[in-house]
């Protein structure tokens, strides 16, 4: 199969009415594609995998039915296995190991693009002007966006193996490329 974003695209949307989780998906869509970019991979590649990476949350919410149910969807329609191997490896429950650098980057940026967003939201500027050390100020705040996991942001880094200041840094530059196509900054 020729990996072809539009038509992703419009699947994550046929499986995904929510416009956060939507905006979700497309933030890390923008964070996998700039890494694939700096590292000379497949920029199409790593951005479907970011692009569809959550679009089966909605019908099945609970690990390990997310991501696994979406995954057979995607089997079915011939999407490439390494795409697959990613998105199962994204969530823990999967039990299955990120051992690629797709697979590393897809579970370093996931988290990571949710908290940014999130502090972009309290921010006057939204994502303008943000920096690593307001997001590691937020990520010591844990009643702020309870739901997202740090330990995730700080070992998806690890794994990658970036700094987290440099990979915080570098994410914000991504998403600020974009911000305003991602509601992230106003017009």
């Amino acid at each position: 199969m020729t990996l072809d974003r539009q038509a992703s695209f419009e699947l994550m949307c046929e499986y995904t009415a929510s416009d956060s989780l939507r905006r979700h998906m497309l933030t890390v869509e923008t964070a996998m594609r700039a890494y694939a970019k700096k590292l000379g991979e497949d920029e199409v590649k790593w951005a479907v995998v970011g692009l569809l990476h959550d679009f089966d949350y909605e019908k099945w919410p609970e690990p390990p039915d997310h991501p696994m149910q979406g995954c057979k969807i995607l089997k079915a329609m011939d999407y490439p296995d390494d795409v697959i191997h990613a998105i199962q490896s994204h969530v823990e429950q999967t039990g299955v190991p990120r051992v690629s650098l797709l697979d590393k980057a897809l579970f370093a940026c996931d988290e990571l693009c949710g908290f940014i967003t999130a502090v972009a939201y309290v921010r006057p500027a939204g994502i303008e002007g943000m920096k690593a050390k307001s997001v590691r100020k937020k990520m010591k705040q844990k009643s702020f966006a309870a739901s997202v996991s740090r330990e995730d942001i700080v070992q998806g880094a690890a794994d990658f193996d970036v700094e987290l200041n440099e990979h915080i840094d570098f994410v914000i530059q991504a998403l600020q490329a974009n911000a305003v196509a991602l509601k992230m900054a106003t017009p």
